[in-house]
């Protein structure tokens, strides 16, 4: 039997998982990816120790699951968009990657929308300008840092760096390039035009060759298949940005309906045949589905801001879960249901990581009250983090003449039925969760699977590959309290604004 292996390079962690041809997951393995977080906004990661980290999954899978390397019929690659990736000329990593939570070029961004630049930018690449781009983060280095942006042989996103070193082949696949705004969304094609634009013309020769998703684009080398465990010649796809993935996981192929992405980052996005003109939307860029642009609104404002919170803040509930043999997650679940949603909790603003307003804004809870417990705590965090998917999905209904059918839930708060029913009932749409728990790695192994020959299609490896597994109605009798909450989440936000700049935040 044949089996497929995905990658999924997230902002917390590598993971590998195998999946059959029904897609069925076979085995999984992950390993925490520390990101070093030494100075305000800068949020990076050592690449040889990532590239040991995907080596270490992938071998300690294939142990895992028994299955032969020469069973792997493909592999497909995915890690988080945005952040910066650099091979030096020396053949080595140019500096430490970036992670796409980096916030140190909010400057430049603020620069851009003051002086038109973002404004002229959009007519080519159909995306407003983010701190973490590639192409804010090379303006950045190329003014801070001149012997390394004079050191760059290669810009890479982050799964094209891992698929590098995997084949020795240097490729710029085109749905995670498609949202750094390197990429004019029109042709297609890199843009000479957006990098005299930014200031960054040199870095033209430093772009690969472009490739599509589900073209193989290398074959696993001798050396790699060395660290690794796959055997030498395995093909290997184009593979996709994380958010592509999961939404080929979740099943999206026609713009029916919205898929939600709760992890580090809060994605709210669906497909179209053309991109969203207007400027009303943060960002479009290219599907992996050929004809279908992205429609994106997102920011890392998701769960990991509950990640953040069951960290720091409950310290010895974590020691007495484990010491009961219990999942923490699930604990706190539990204290998010026991206290109703009529109640009043806290304002809760996601933006430990980033924001999807004021790019200088910081996280806080707002109302605190003696009588509150840590329990009151965790709804806050988990409303607060709903009302930001709330916030994007308004922004995409005003793009679409038709109301969705239904939110496709991937993520942490897909695998809490009490979030997933505050999702439906937050958005007043049928939320439909999908039970992969790889979902990245999923997405990955479908198009492999397709490359491999053993579907004669998208749609039909996705149909055969893909479920959902639980569908949660909206209880219309929660909508006046969620829209309540949400109308103060909002009025917290508005006040709150012109305080940012004041805090001392860096950029």
């Amino acid at each position: 039997m044949k089996y497929f292996l995905g990658l999924d390079n997230g902002g917390t962690k590598t993971k590998a998982a195998l999946f059959d041809r029904c897609g069925k997951e076979i085995a999984c393995c992950s390993a925490s990816s520390d990101a070093v977080m030494d100075r305000p906004d800068f949020v990076e990661r050592d690449m040889e120790e990532m590239w040991r980290s995907n080596c270490a999954v992938i071998r300690e899978v294939l142990e895992k699951s028994r299955a032969a390397a020469g069973d792997i019929g493909g592999v497909g690659i995915c890690g988080h968009g945005k952040g910066l990736y650099l091979w030096g000329k020396d053949g080595k990593p140019n500096g430490p990657g970036i992670l796409s939570a980096d916030n140190r070029a909010v400057s430049y961004l603020e620069k851009w929308r003051a002086d038109g630049t973002e404004r002229e930018a959009f007519k080519r690449s159909c995306q407003h300008v983010m701190a973490c781009q590639p192409v804010t983060l090379l303006a950045w280095i190329r003014d801070r840092e001149p012997e390394r942006y004079a050191n760059i042989r290669w810009v890479f996103e982050c799964k094209d760096y891992v698929r590098f070193r995997m084949t020795g082949e240097a490729r710029a696949e085109i749905t995670d390039y498609s949202g750094t705004g390197l990429m004019d969304l029109h042709t297609r094609r890199f843009s000479s035009d957006l990098l005299r634009l930014f200031g960054i013309p040199e870095v033209k020769e430093a772009l690969p060759p472009l490739c599509h998703a589900m073209e193989i684009a290398g074959r696993v080398t001798e050396e790699a298949a060395r660290q690794c465990g796959l055997e030498a010649g395995t093909p290997v796809i184009g593979g996709m940005f994380d958010i592509n993935a999961c939404a080929m996981a979740a099943g999206i192929l026609d713009s029916s309906r919205i898929c939600m992405i709760a992890g580090t980052w809060s994605i709210n996005e669906y497909i179209r045949r053309e991109p969203v003109l207007d400027g009303s939307v943060l960002m479009n860029s290219l599907y992996c589905l050929p004809g279908y642009y992205l429609v994106e609104e997102s920011s890392a404002t998701s769960a990991g801001n509950n990640e953040w919170f069951v960290r720091e803040l409950l310290p010895e509930a974590v020691r007495e879960a484990k010491a009961a043999g219990r999942d923490i997650y699930r604990v706190v679940d539990e204290w998010v249901e026991e206290i109703p949603p009529e109640e009043y909790v806290p304002v809760f603003l996601p933006f430990l990581m980033a924001s999807n307003v004021n790019p200088r804004a910081q996280s806080c809870f707002i109302g605190l009250k003696a009588s509150h417990t840590r329990k009151h705590l965790a709804r806050s965090v988990f409303e607060g983090i709903t009302f930001g998917h709330r916030y994007h999905l308004e922004k995409l209904l005003a793009t679409r003449a038709q109301r969705p059918e239904a939110v496709r839930l991937v993520g942490g708060a897909a695998r809490a039925r009490v979030w997933a029913q505050m999702f439906a009932d937050v958005m007043q749409l049928p939320v439909e969760v999908i039970p992969a728990g790889e979902a990245g790695a999923l997405g990955c192994a479908i198009l492999a699977a397709c490359a491999a020959g053993e579907y004669p299609s998208v749609e039909s490896a996705a149909a055969n590959m893909t479920r959902v597994a639980e569908i949660f109605r909206p209880d219309p009798g929660r909508k006046a309290v969620y829209d309540a909450k949400y109308r103060a989440y909002l009025d917290a936000v508005g006040a709150l604004d012109g305080l940012w700049d004041r805090m001392g935040t860096s950029g």
